[in-house]
């Protein structure tokens, strides 16, 4: 998964993640004029809305196809794409456009913003829509509606949805004597990059300090990021702390390759699909890439959970379509048109096979389409099983800010042996509760 950080000041937004692609449009205009009598009619203009989306690449391709199919699938509503770069530069240029008059009337939330953006009224409460049309929200997977909801109120529906997963080079497992379906814990984690590791070769496993691992690993480990209340860090423990011990051993060790550039997450990716590391953590939405990558380099790909610590964990990832707030009353039901066309059943299939992204929908998994792919390529209903252990992220306003800092202090860590993981921690809880407690 992408990067996480923070920006966005101007309303008490903090706000950070990583991506990259191009932008397209698809329109089409459907005018009908009749002449030469003395009643002229002109047909009803289709209302034209923008949608702002993130991410490159298959992604980006998921995202102008289903463009191109909604414009084709009807006439009453025009939809222009448009790539906006990372979810921090989409939510930022957000903000900006909403505060000049002319933000887009959908576009793409990361999960851990949507309380962010509703609280500053930024965003449409989608209640009124869903209840007019009566959809049937039981068909969205519960794991991935934590970060739908603010304050009682509907304000996002899931779209593309994802889970971090453990990425493996099978071939490299096999030839090192391991099981080549993974390693089930962190011991067994551990060992496996030892023993895949070849000195000034290759690293057992290639990864950045994401804020995205570590809630995992915390929730491995049976903690939280936040206290219940909201008020206060809740990783200051062993939960929190374990974490980052364990990889601090293994990068000293040399079985652990942890980046420290503003790239790193892309480094890591790299060294994976080059066989410089035998192993990655890294989102179901590379799904598809890994494995045009594998095979073009010819080794074969694995897939598996994330490993336990004291049971399994993950948070669930990615963004929720949200409407833009204060549209008139054909924009909006425009835009909730687009919305509600976007994340049913047909298009969440459509939109997982392409990607490798969770379908957000139970009748998408249960459908003969998912099921037909589970079994000839296995490797995408892995992240699916992973979310019986998902849960939501944190939305606190000050989160993104709290979850930059996080990474910081553990970055400290890692380039300065001086600094203890219990240390590390222990800061990065320090700055947390004062923001909680501004």
């Amino acid at each position: 998964m992408k990067k996480f950080g923070s920006i966005l000041l101007a309303t008490t937004l903090a706000l950070t993640l990583t991506a990259c692609s191009s932008s397209n449009s698809a329109s089409s205009n459907n005018e009908a004029a009749s002449s030469g009598s003395s009643t002229n009619s002109t047909a009803k203009k289709p209302v034209e809305i923008t949608y702002w989306y993130s991410w490159g690449d298959k992604i980006a391709e998921n995202n102008e196809n289903l463009v191109k199919m909604f414009n084709e699938s009807q006439d009453e509503v025009i939809v222009k794409a448009e790539y906006q770069g990372s979810y921090a530069d989409q939510h930022s240029k957000a903000q900006a456009a909403f505060a000049a008059g002319n933000a887009p009337e959908v576009w793409q939330n990361e999960i851990a913003s949507v309380g962010v953006f509703a609280e500053s009224g930024m965003t449409q409460d989608l209640t009124p829509f869903v209840e007019k049309d009566q959809v049937d929200m039981k068909d969205f997977i519960p794991g991935l509606m934590g970060n739908s909801y603010v304050n009682g109120k509907l304000y996002a529906l899931p779209y593309l949805r994802s889970t971090p997963i453990l990425y493996l080079n099978r071939t490299m497992l096999k030839e090192a004597g391991l099981d080549p379906a993974g390693p089930k814990n962190w011991a067994e984690f551990e060992d496996y990059a030892r023993k895949l590791t070849i000195k000034d070769q290759r690293y057992g496993i290639s990864m950045p300090i994401d804020i995205w691992f570590y809630e995992g690993f915390v929730r491995q480990s049976g903690g939280t990021m936040i206290s219940e209340d909201g008020k206060s860090a809740a990783f200051n423990n062993e939960t929190g702390i374990e974490p980052v011990k364990l990889w601090l051993k293994m990068k000293e060790e040399g079985i652990m390759n942890i980046g420290t550039t503003d790239d790193a997450g892309s480094q890591a990716k790299t060294d994976f699909h080059n066989q410089r590391a035998a192993m990655i953590f890294s989102s179901t939405a590379d799904l598809t890439n890994n494995m045009k990558v594998a095979e073009e380099q010819g080794f074969e790909l694995g897939t598996t959970f994330m490993p336990a610590n004291h049971t399994y964990g993950v948070p669930t990832g990615g963004a929720n379509l949200v409407m833009t707030s204060g549209l008139s009353p054909e924009k909006q039901e425009a835009a909730w048109k687009f919305i509600k066309w976007m994340t049913d059943k047909e298009q969440t299939i459509y939109a997982s096979s392409f990607t490798g992204y969770l379908p957000s929908r139970i009748s998408a998994v249960e459908s003969d389409e998912m099921k037909k792919l589970y079994e000839e390529k296995p490797l995408f209903k892995v992240a699916v099983d992973q979310l019986e252990y998902a849960g939501p992220r944190p939305m606190q306003k000050v989160y993104p800010e709290i979850a930059e800092i996080i990474k910081d202090e553990i970055l400290r860590a890692v380039v300065d042996p001086s600094i203890s993981a219990e240390a590390a921690v222990a800061e990065a809880a320090k700055k947390a509760d004062a923001l909680l407690n501004k």
